[in-house]
């Protein structure tokens, strides 16, 4: 059944070991998954998460996974669509950009939910999720998605199936029959990120996380998948990337090189869409100047992507839901001008639709695409705001390496900020230490299921 893609992934799978992995490889993990559990249970009361939650709460079972803030536990594939959402929601988990943009985290919430069941060690889990963003960041450089109306979250089920089949110590033929049967049946078209944006936004990656969880564990029990789900006629590469894949860029995995691409991802700073990070900031430096000066005017020069994916529709100049502002650079900009910070208020509906923000966006806000800021992604994220203000002076800032960019990289302290911030009035001081304690420690863990022991709200 298998074509040379199906069976390069199931080989890496085989070869990857924890012995294998660099000390800096093992601590980036454990930054993600602190960060994840942060950003998951920031997004705890959304409305996603309550839909999430009311559907795996109709499938309790015992000593299946658990959902995310609550003692209750359901399936591993139910508790991966939770948990996954809550970690999407905010749209603050980390980042990669290349030919395709990618969460690569949204990984994290399936493969720890299938490691609780199976009571996997730390060590297992970190392999796991290292060797899936090997496989995901690489295929993020071999071909686009988006190019043809694609969806990122496609490679992701690859991801999570590729990790999930190194938990349950598959086989290479059910490893390859996993990576199939989480791929054919579950193309994700890129409807979900054109226009204005609903709730699937934060759950479509949840969703292909879960149909991989599915597809491993169907695997396991003996399902065959459909034959050459790759190379075949009608597969992966004809209908999804029009192309083969660039095998250049997957030297890694044919080699068996041990994990090392979660270094070239990026944590994010803001719950903003990435390719806004660097907006922000520019933004941010540019009100430290103001000293209550009144802006007159906005404007926003970019590079493609930025003006494709959060800049090109109509509804980003007036945006009406909360994933449609936080995929709008026009409004993020005009935020962290107005307020001097962008945070999770920032995306309330209230402010979202206050009439001097949306009169500011429909008249005096201005953007370009410039061939000189696009000839430096994706290697910067290279964004100019210029602010005119009334007494007639003009205030100009660059930012090509947002904070938290793998050219700028967040430091142990800033990260562990950032997930102090996100879970205060979620997590007591004390269950917040010791969950930021476990994590740490994860190498040092025995059953993974200790960790979803600390994260009850």
């Amino acid at each position: 059944m298998s074509d040379n893609i199906s069976r390069l992934f199931a080989d890496y799978v085989a070869a990857v070991d924890y012995a294998d992995l660099a000390p800096e490889v093992a601590r980036e993990v454990k930054r993600r998954v602190l960060d994840s559990f942060g950003v998951a249970l920031a997004a705890f009361d959304s409305d996603t998460a309550r839909a999430a939650r009311a559907l795996a709460f109709d499938a309790p079972i015992p000593n299946g996974a658990t959902i995310l803030g609550t003692p209750q536990r359901t399936t591993p594939d139910l508790a991966a669509f939770a948990n996954g959402a809550l970690v999407r929601y905010l749209d603050y988990n980390d980042t990669y950009l290349s030919l395709e943009p990618l969460h690569p985290s949204d990984v994290i919430p399936a493969l720890l939910a299938l490691a609780e069941t199976r009571h996997a060690s730390g060590r297992a889990l970190i392999t796991a999720i290292a060797l899936a963003y090997e496989i995901g960041v690489n295929l993020c450089d071999a071909a686009s998605l988006r190019a043809h109306k694609w969806d990122h979250v496609n490679y992701i089920a690859i991801m999570v199936a590729a990790g999930a089949a190194k938990l349950l110590n598959l086989n290479r033929a059910q490893t390859e029959h996993a990576l199939s049967i989480a791929t054919v049946p579950h193309a994700a078209m890129r409807q979900t990120r054109a226009g204005e944006l609903s709730m699937w936004k934060g759950a479509a990656a949840a969703n292909s996380s879960r149909n991989a969880i599915f597809a491993a564990l169907l695997a396991e029990k003996g399902m065959a998948g459909p034959f050459q789900p790759f190379e075949g006629e009608m597969g992966f590469c004809e209908l999804l990337t029009h192309a083969p894949f660039d095998r250049a860029k997957l030297a890694s995995l044919e080699n068996k090189d041990a994990p090392r691409r979660i270094l070239d991802t990026y944590i994010k700073k803001y719950p903003v869409e990435y390719h806004a990070q660097s907006a922000v900031d520019a933004a941010l430096e540019i009100h430290s100047q103001l000293r209550g000066a009144e802006i007159a005017s906005v404007h926003i020069d970019t590079f493609k992507a930025s003006y494709e994916i959060i800049a090109k529709d109509p509804e980003k100049w007036q945006p009406k839901t909360r994933e449609t502002a936080d995929h709008s650079i026009q409004y993020i900009t005009l935020v962290a001008l107005q307020d001097g910070e962008i945070t999770d208020k920032s995306f309330d509906l209230a402010r979202i639709r206050s009439p001097r923000t949306q009169e500011f966006l429909a008249k005096h806000t201005t953007l370009a695409e410039k061939a000189d800021l696009t000839a430096g992604y994706p290697d910067g994220i290279p964004n100019t705001i210029t602010v005119t203000l009334n007494d007639g002076r003009t205030l100009s800032q660059t930012v090509r390496y947002p904070r938290g960019h793998a050219r700028n990289p967040m430091t142990d302290d800033e990260v562990i900020a950032k997930f102090a911030t996100n879970v205060a009035g979620r997590l007591s001081p004390e269950k917040s230490r010791a969950l930021r304690d476990a994590v740490w420690s994860l190498d040092a863990c025995a059953d993974a299921a200790t960790l979803t022991e600390l994260w009850m709200v």
